[in-house]
């Protein structure tokens, strides 16, 4: 690959042995970028406040005169969770006062980044928010501009006193990579020849077996990848457009590259937790921050990963993190000594030797002044698997409007999904069950987007109580799964397997390969009414040579009325996980499945 930069500021090729000089540069190509995200979340509405006082009607500066409680509560996305805790905990350990003898204490809080913009939105019950990307500060600022303003006032600048959150602080940052087994990247002509997302489409292509996935556009990797696919697609490196993303080109180059995803899913957290159960059995590639591979690596795992920096151009992770200030209904007031504990956390994450920590952990520091290579401990020496010096490409981040349509626009391009919905109506799910059961199948059909998606129905109690074939997600087909959904009936045992054997049949039988083909089974209760068993279940599956079906379980109820190990079971059969709910979270985790389709 070219040392040439096409970086947006086109800045000269750096020499060889300038190694801190290139870091330097991308360091600031990403500062400037930020800054211009920054500006942007400001005319957005947007809001950072990092000091610990506020204006008087004279403009000078005075302390409020209620302190309050010193303790921080900060919601921190599922790649940093594990870091940002251990260094709140270095930070409380060091005991710091505020002026009136409180001790400042931070809390973290591993929250999914699209959950944590929601939640800011209402009443959270934490200060501050650090997602794995400016992307979501962005939504949150869009989002609580349109909550304030109306008409046409919406999208208009407020007033300072009713922004949202306050001015981020980036601490860290990672590149957005394809994630690969050695060995798989070798296959590809890895490092000798450049890879990137059309390499992975025409292996996938030719090679049935071959699976990789991305996360759904839930999910900052997801979505920065998505993005990154679409400017390939357009041509572009920078200010990709509304109409460069919607041109038909475009739209056809990200559709072949989507239609080789073998699913979507959750962020890196999961999919490193089957990894490290199923191995290359599970995955070939995925899309991922580059400290994920750095994490996995430091492991000493069978075999290591390999970050592919796709020729094309990557975006970065971001990692800010801001503060949450007044304005949500019902919410408490952040106090002046809980701005006082953030802003000495800042300073505290931001000095030099928490930013080793970060390095260490994977991540590249937002300190310039630290090596990659030469830093004691860093992960960036003595290794193939990474390289300091890419990406060659960083990409433009895109305004907010077009990153909007683009998230828009995926559901057209993404690989279309068939699934079959299988629901325990036994006389077990009589009353609160059955009512909170019928809320979570009603936010899972509105999660499902796609224009060429559908969704069907099958109800089991003693036996197949009744089924919905396949319905296309137009407002006829949603009204049709609703009714259906909103007239289930609770009677009857559990005949849970007949119930999958007959979604995998129908499933088969629509012979749809261009699709993602998956089974949502759930149920409180045990197996004991069918006339297949595991075994046929299992004989079944593997003796398949047609479309490929995944399977997701879902236990619902108390652990000693389930039977947790046929529902692995049957999960494993299918390629598909096991999850336990509650009535508290049997919504959230159909919600959560569905960004799989």
């Amino acid at each position: 690959m070219s040392t040439q930069s096409s970086h947006p500021l086109n800045l000269p090729p750096q020499k060889p042995a300038g190694r801190q000089n290139i870091w330097i540069t991308v360091g600031v190509i990403l500062t400037v970028v930020m800054c211009i995200c920054g500006i942007a979340i400001l005319v957005l509405g947007g809001r950072i406040s990092d000091t610990l006082f506020q204006p008087d009607e004279d403009g000078q500066q005075t302390v409020t005169t209620q302190p309050g409680s010193a303790s921080l509560v900060i919601a921190v996305s599922p790649s940093m969770a594990p870091t940002l805790e251990s260094l709140a905990q270095q930070f409380n350990s060091e005991n710091r006062q505020t002026p009136d003898g409180q001790t400042m204490v931070v809390h973290t809080e591993a929250v999914d980044p699209l959950k944590m913009v929601e939640e800011s939105l209402a009443a959270p019950e934490f200060q501050a928010i650090s997602p794995d990307s400016s992307l979501w500060l962005n939504q949150l600022e869009r989002a609580w501009t349109t909550r304030l303003t109306t008409g046409e006032e919406a999208g208009a600048m407020i007033p300072i006193a009713n922004r949202r959150t306050g001015v981020p602080v980036r601490y860290a940052v990672s590149p957005v990579v394809i994630a690969a087994w050695e060995s798989v990247a070798l296959e590809l002509s890895w490092p000798q020849e450049p890879v990137g997302w059309q390499q992975i489409q025409q292996k996938a292509t030719r090679d049935p077996d071959f699976k990789w996935n991305h996360p759904s556009t839930n999910n900052a990797s997801g979505l920065l990848a998505t993005l990154a696919e679409f400017y390939a697609g357009a041509g572009l490196t920078r200010a990709l457009t509304e109409e460069a993303a919607t041109d038909q080109v475009t739209i056809d180059y990200v559709r072949a590259v989507e239609a080789t995803i073998r699913f979507y899913g959750e962020g890196e957290d999961v999919i490193v937790e089957r990894l490290a159960v199923e191995g290359r059995a599970f995955l070939d590639a995925f899309v991922a921050q580059e400290q994920t591979v750095i994490a996995w690596n430091q492991g000493n795992h069978a075999e290591n990963l390999v970050a592919i920096y796709p020729a094309e151009g990557t975006l970065w992770a971001d990692h800010p993190l801001a503060l949450l200030e007044l304005g949500g209904p019902g919410e408490t007031p952040v106090t002046d000594n809980q701005r006082r504990t953030y802003q000495a956390f800042v300073e505290f994450i931001t000095s030099s030797e928490a930013q080793r920590q970060l390095l260490r952990a994977g991540f590249r520091p937002a300190d310039l002044s630290i090596d990659l290579v030469e830093e004691s401990g860093s992960p960036f020496a003595h290794t193939t698997a990474i390289d300091w010096r890419q990406p060659q490409t960083t990409l433009q981040m895109p305004s907010a409007h077009v990153i909007e349509v683009v998230q828009n626009v995926w559901w057209y391009t993404k690989r279309p999904t068939n699934v079959y919905l299988v629901v325990d109506t036994s006389g077990s799910m009589e009353g609160e069950k059955l009512a909170r059961t019928q809320e979570a199948l009603l936010a899972f059909v509105a999660q499902i987007q796609g224009d060429r998606d559908r969704v069907g129905l099958i109800e089991f109690g003693s036996g197949v109580k009744s089924t919905l074939a396949l319905q296309g997600l137009d407002t006829a087909g949603r009204d049709t799964l609703n009714q259906t959904i909103a007239g289930l009936q609770a009677r009857g045992n559990t005949a849970l397997l007949d119930a999958v054997w007959e979604a995998y049949l129908r499933l088969t039988a629509a012979n749809d390969p261009e699709a993602i083909n998956a089974i949502v089974v759930m149920t409180d209760g045990r197996e004991n009414a069918s006339d297949h068993t595991l075994e046929d279940l299992r004989q079944r599956f593997a003796n398949s040579n047609g479309t490929p079906v995944v399977v997701f379980t879902i236990g619902f109820g108390s652990e000693g009325d389930l039977d947790d190990e046929m529902l692995e079971t049957i999960a494993r059969i299918g390629g598909g996980q096991y999850r336990r709910a509650d009535e508290t979270s049997i919504e959230e985790l159909y919600k959560v499945i569905s960004t799989y389709f």
